[in-house]
């Protein structure tokens, strides 16, 4: 057998660079590239591999043999960030790998990896871990536990990791390098994968078989629906008086968006959609009825109220879309769910169809074409008319007739609709932004609307925009953050600077935590500890807002920043943003919505637990109006 003598961190960066994936017929790199920061846990295994195997190729760049570029990060949680944006960007087709060192390198990957997997986005991880040969305890940075020898912190990871293996032998690559690859390819299974090494063990030379480091091709499945599933779900919708459906991220991730429109278009079905299902549809198709759940617009939500069908394509159902199972509330409901995993697919006593979304909606068209099965041409009449009043109330938020008047949050993304085109990519994660997005945004194309809602980190808009950016060269990548946000993790700014990757930063200025100062109120803890002001006489953060300059800060890290006070500035600044070739900011201090016409209200309810017994009269309220909410939960039997 033909062998080749490599240290085990050389062989996993050649056999990492050697490895694609496949579907429908298009191939392309599964790891497309390497983040690292280095610390004596990684700088002479990984770090020394990427260069000894050509690192110094940027992304994207044509080497005359397989190489792993390399990408300079300055946080790990954020890398894990950036390279989650890439892999959303890339229809989860081809990833990047996240390399620390041991200790708080690595335990600062915890947060990202999380969002990775409860996203279903994929990445890899490469942490250092301790010496696996023992030559003295404790080594820097090794947690020590008296009752168990082989912990280290990397073991924060594994409750986050689709797949975790600690490599405490060079031979023990091989499989784990496997298994690997084959969880980040699988539509089903994919989330963060966890491959925590040894720093000993990375810097040891093996002879690895020439096998190891041939091409392999992942071929990305699109699973079939079962006969008898299929025919059950067709003679479920046929019977339905007023379905709904509710598109989820797996619409996205299936690449599936035609398909559902043709059904839609055949059945007029109206389609709502979760935070990470906006954009199934243009917002101007005539069966979009916009987001459903806490977030949703009044058209979707009381569609979901009276619907006797709901079928769910791709979705987790998470609270936020069900308003903390609250939503469904006809009492004929039923749900027929279509997904990938048999996980989801069951959820709320669902009839299942597990399947590839994108495979199984072209089996339901045809079926239901084939009866000819439309809805009643009332209830379309009824959803349509109600989507004409919901985009009035949306013209009514986006209005900024004053041009020398202080924009509110609603006007900035009225400002940034009359600007955007079909390329135009918007990132958001956290805050009160995702909220008005998802009730608001009119969504262009499949990919337009970035909203990371299952983990809803804040400071992940940043670093994913420069993931994004690096999947979608040449298209305009908006990363829209709150003053809150952005002070969680501006660091990947440098790297956008050092990249010179044209991202557009909307920091929107508001002195504080302003979704949380809402939620607090509501619920009767009356904004306690959400604003960003000085301490006042009494010891309370009443005082005047702290004279932080955010806008001084992205300059002082490379970015172009312009400021915009009215409305007026703020139209320039981002038509000026969106032209730019080069990393910029647009910082606007946003007005309050109490003076001026601002987004709806929820439409839905969404649980967060209040005091049972207070004092003070607010919470007292809040308790009140809770009990009378929870009242309505129902459990879907």
């Amino acid at each position: 057998m033909s062998t080749r003598r490599l240290t085990t961190a050389q062989a996993l960066v050649s056999f990492l660079a050697r490895q694609y994936t496949e579907r429908d017929g298009r191939r392309q790199r599964l790891i497309s590239a390497t983040w690292g920061i280095f610390g004596h846990g990684n700088v002479a295994g990984i770090g020394q591999a990427l260069l000894e195997t050509g690192a110094a190729a940027a992304p994207g760049s044509v080497s005359a043999r397989p190489a792993m570029p390399y990408l300079q990060g300055r946080n790990e949680q954020s890398m894990v960030h950036a390279a989650v944006g890439y892999a959303r960007q890339s229809g989860r087709l081809s990833a990047h790998a996240v390399t620390t060192s041991i200790g708080p390198g690595a335990t600062n990957l915890v947060t990202g990896a999380a969002l990775a997997t409860i996203n279903h986005l994929p990445v890899l991880l490469l942490p250092g871990d301790i010496f696996a040969t023992r030559p003295a305890d404790p080594v820097l940075q090794q947690l020590e536990v008296p009752s168990a020898g082989d912990l280290s912190v990397n073991d924060c990871l594994r409750p986050v990791s689709r797949y975790f293996d600690r490599v405490t032998r060079p031979e023990a690559l091989v499989p784990a390098a496997l298994q690997a690859m084959r969880t980040l390819a699988d539509p089903a299974e994919t989330g963060a994968v966890t491959l925590a090494l040894p720093q000993d063990v990375q810097a040891e030379a093996y002879d690895w078989p020439e096998e190891f480091f041939a091409e392999r091709v992942w071929h990305v499945r699109r699973p079939a629906p079962d006969a008898q599933e299929l025919e059950r779900a067709v003679r479920t919708v046929r019977t339905a008086r007023r379905p709904l459906i509710v598109a989820g991220g797996g619409v996205h991730h299936s690449a599936a968006e035609e398909t559902l429109a043709a059904l839609a278009a055949a059945t007029r079905i109206p389609v709502a959609s979760t935070q990470s299902g906006k954009g199934s549809l243009r917002h101007d198709h005539p069966a979009d009825v916009g987001g459903i759940g806490h977030t949703g617009t009044g058209t979707a939500d009381e569609l979901a109220r009276t619907a006797d069908l709901i079928i769910g394509i791709g979705t987790r159902y998470s609270d936020f879309t069900t308003a903390s199972a609250t939503l469904f509330s006809n009492p004929a409901v039923r749900f027929l769910n279509l997904n990938i995993t048999g996980f989801d697919a069951h959820k709320l006593a669902a009839l299942p169809l597990v399947a590839d979304a994108r495979t199984a909606l072209e089996a339901l068209t045809e079926a239901l074409n084939e009866r000819n099965h439309r809805v009643d041409p009332a209830y379309e009449t009824d959803y349509t008319d109600a989507k004409e009043r919901w985009e009035q109330r949306v013209d009514t938020a986006f209005a900024a007739d004053d041009p020398a008047a202080r924009p509110t949050q609603a006007q900035v993304l009225g400002l940034l609709d009359a600007l955007v085109d079909d390329d135009d990519i918007l990132i958001n994660a956290a805050g009160s932004l995702p909220g008005d997005l998802h009730q608001l945004w009119r969504t262009r194309s499949r990919s337009q609307y970035h909203v990371e809602y299952g983990y809803s980190c804040m400071g992940y808009e940043i670093p994913a925009a420069i993931g994004v950016q690096l999947a979608a060269p040449g298209r305009p990548v908006w990363a829209l953050v709150g003053d809150g946000t952005y002070l969680m993790n501006p660091t990947e700014i440098v790297t956008a600077v050092q990249e010179n990757l044209p991202v557009k930063v909307v920091v929107l200025q508001n002195h504080g935590y302003a979704s949380i100062g809402g939620l607090s109120e509501s619920v009767g803890a009356e904004r306690f500890g959400t604003a960003y002001r000085q301490r006042a006489a009494d010891g309370s953060f009443t005082g005047p807002p702290l004279p932080v300059d955010l806008a001084a800060n992205a300059g002082s890290l490379g970015m172009r920043v312009l400021r915009a006070k009215t409305v007026r500035e703020l139209r320039e600044a981002l038509a000026v943003a969106r032209a730019s070739e080069r990393p910029t900011c647009v910082y606007v201090e946003t007005e309050t919505a109490d003076t001026v016409s601002g987004p709806p209200p929820a439409q839905a309810w969404w649980d967060v637990p209040v005091a049972e017994t207070a004092t003070r009269p607010s919470a007292v309220k809040a308790r009140e109006d809770y009990d009378r909410q929870v009242a309505a939960r129902r459990r879907h039997l």
